[in-house]
């Protein structure tokens, strides 16, 4: 007697039907986001024939003419010469649908990166010429616009622009936080007032701050116009954007750490305090910088609120006191070249110090939740190695 062993069960997908499941063959997986050579070459050749074709059309069949219209439709002929190469190469919707998204936004984030090396390349460009020694250590106290630009400088605006977008920093980022808390953490009964009222003011612009401050301060208590009311103003505009980030920020954080605090018998204030907080600094450092970028390129506030001068001043609560954005605004009306050449120095400077704001808030930020610093890893590489 022969015993025969059942056969293994088909591992092929199968299909019901009248007559009884039948196998269709191998599963076709797709792995999103995969970069091949044949991709790579798909892209190369799909950009060349597009390129070649536009050329002809534009050149040869059509009477078109300009630079972006050349481009445009360009990139437009590329996504349907791509698209039909990966379905021909693919087989797969799913597979043509992703690298067509993929090539959309590439092509989108190609296009803000070209915009913004135009901005700054045109910038260094025209500012280089008035970078000069003295263009950081003197000030335009004693500097017609007919002087050459190894005379004056825009040390006074350098000066104004720190100490009024610090002291807004320093006015705005506590606000800020802390009023991102009540909406997240504890959820009063004026949450969904507060956040109708940051919702609008997220959307207000930027001279009706400056009239804000101008009428509430200086013109009702008879104050002057100094960069501390120029702080005050940027003040208004940049807390509305750091609760906004900071409330999204604090969603983000997990319930289980909360719960797992308030397991261990710690109340509110201190799980806000050890638990929230620490998980969401890194990202808080974001709400910080979006509230920096809303308000050191402000030239409205600062003009109603600041006033302007060519003189140096340190204090912010006596005296006007200029900014670099409105230094930038007074100078380039001017006819003059070096004037001008002065005020694209000063926005070459205003850049620099928004990169250098911006890593710094990034040091101090530190790594993300979950994430060890360098001392931190070298503190558990020591530990480990004791033990």
């Amino acid at each position: 007697m022969t015993i025969t062993a059942p056969a293994p069960p088909s591992t092929l997908p199968t299909r019901v039907v009248a007559d009884g499941p039948v196998e269709t063959g191998p599963e076709l997986r797709f792995r999103p986001r995969r970069f091949t050579f044949d991709g790579a070459l798909s892209v190369a050749g799909s950009m060349v024939s597009a390129l070649a074709l536009m050329w002809i059309i534009y050149e040869r069949m059509m009477p078109w003419s300009g630079v972006v219209g050349f481009w445009i439709c360009w990139y437009v002929v590329f996504l349907v010469i791509f698209t039909n190469v990966v379905w021909l190469r693919e087989r797969n919707r799913l597979a043509v649908v992703d690298q067509f998204a993929a090539a959309l936004v590439s092509g989108a984030a190609v296009l803000v990166l070209v915009a913004l090396g135009l901005v700054i390349s045109y910038t260094i460009a025209r500012g280089a010429l008035a970078l000069r020694p003295n263009f950081f250590l003197e000030t335009m106290r004693i500097t017609g616009p007919l002087d050459p630009l190894t005379s004056g400088g825009a040390l006074h605006a350098m000066v104004g622009t720190l100490e009024q977008v610090g002291l807004g920093v320093l006015f705005s980022v506590p606000l800020g936080i802390a009023t991102g808390l009540y909406l997240n953490e504890v959820k009063g009964r004026l949450a969904r007032l507060v956040r109708t009222v940051v919702d609008a003011m997220s959307a207000l612009p930027s001279i009706v701050a400056g009239l804000f401050i101008f009428a509430s301060v200086i013109l009702t208590f008879g104050q002057q116009k100094t960069g501390f009311a120029a702080s005050l103003a940027l003040t208004v505009m940049m807390m509305p954007i750091i609760t906004r980030t900071a409330e999204v920020v604090f969603r983000l954080v997990p319930g289980g750490l909360r719960e797992a605090s308030y397991a261990l018998g710690a109340p509110q204030w201190r799980t806000v305090l050890l638990v929230v907080l620490p998980t969401a600094r890194s990202s808080l450092v974001t709400a910080v910088i979006l509230g920096v970028a809303r308000g050191v390129g402000e030239t409205a506030p600062v003009l109603l609120t600041a006033g302007f001068t060519g003189a140096m001043n340190a204090n912010p609560f006596e005296g006007q006191q200029v900014s670099l954005p409105l230094y930038i605004f007074n100078y380039v009306r001017y006819p003059q070249p070096e004037m001008i050449a002065r005020a694209y120095g000063a926005a070459l400077v205003l850049l620099l110090i928004v990169m250098i704001l911006f890593v710094a808030a990034r040091l101090v930020g530190g790594n993300g939740p979950g994430q060890l610093g360098r001392r931190q890893r070298r503190k558990a590489r020591s530990v480990g190695g004791a033990t």
